[in-house]
């Protein structure tokens, strides 16, 4: 998400999200998001998945399934190719009753992913909770490699939990190749960050896809 207002120039999400979820709006403006994701997802090539993230504040609406179920019915994207980013935040609120609505999501075929995996205090307790597809890795870890031992243990042990449960571990906040490798080398299945690509409009996304796709390279 980025604004640009006409009074502020460009505002950051770390500044506008956080007034949008005190009064609500972050309700519409998440809809909006998903079926703008899901609309555009559809025209990319099909082993290409979109990711989008979830406020707690859309938890606490209840209305949350019937939403994406709508967004999916409406733009045609496989259900498969949605995967829905939760964080610890939002798995604080009424502890039964999100789980409950996790399940609700995973049933409509998509996948969860659990953001900022490390930050919080109640992360594992989770993932003996619930069978998220993925764990993300908070970028302060990623962001420290190289420079301490101890952050580069917890991105091991992470990325080793996710091997041995059974789930993808993506390595976010990525802007050198020296990070890449040490995710790599750490058993990360996945990574993001400025290093590939800096935010972009949706019209710029497909032409990134194609590049960095070793298929088309082929031909």
């Amino acid at each position: 998400m980025r604004w640009t207002s006409a009074k502020r120039g460009q505002v950051s999400p770390a500044v506008f999200i956080p007034v949008a979820e005190e009064t609500g709006l972050i309700v519409p403006l998440g809809e909006w998001v998903l079926r703008t994701a899901c609309a555009e997802a559809v025209k990319w090539p099909g082993f290409v998945k979109v990711a989008v993230n979830l406020s707690p504040v859309q938890f606490r609406s209840r209305g949350l399934a019937a939403m994406v179920t709508s967004a999916l019915a409406g733009t045609g994207l496989d259900p498969r190719r949605l995967e829905l980013e939760i964080t610890e935040n939002a798995l604080m609120q009424e502890d039964d009753a999100t789980i409950a609505i996790l399940h609700q999501l995973r049933a409509l075929g998509v996948r969860v992913s659990m953001d900022d995996f490390g930050v919080g205090y109640s992360s594992l307790s989770y993932l003996r909770k619930f069978p998220f597809d993925k764990i993300k890795i908070d970028r302060s870890f990623v962001g420290a490699l190289g420079e301490n031992n101890e952050s580069a243990a917890i991105v091991r042990t992470i990325a080793s939990l996710g091997i041995n449960l059974g789930v993808e571990t993506t390595a976010e906040g990525i802007e050198t190749a020296e990070q890449l490798a040490l995710v790599r080398e750490a058993g990360c299945t996945a990574a993001q960050g400025f290093y590939f690509s800096r935010p972009r409009p949706a019209a710029e996304v497909f032409d990134i896809i194609q590049r960095m796709n070793p298929a088309s390279r082929v031909a």
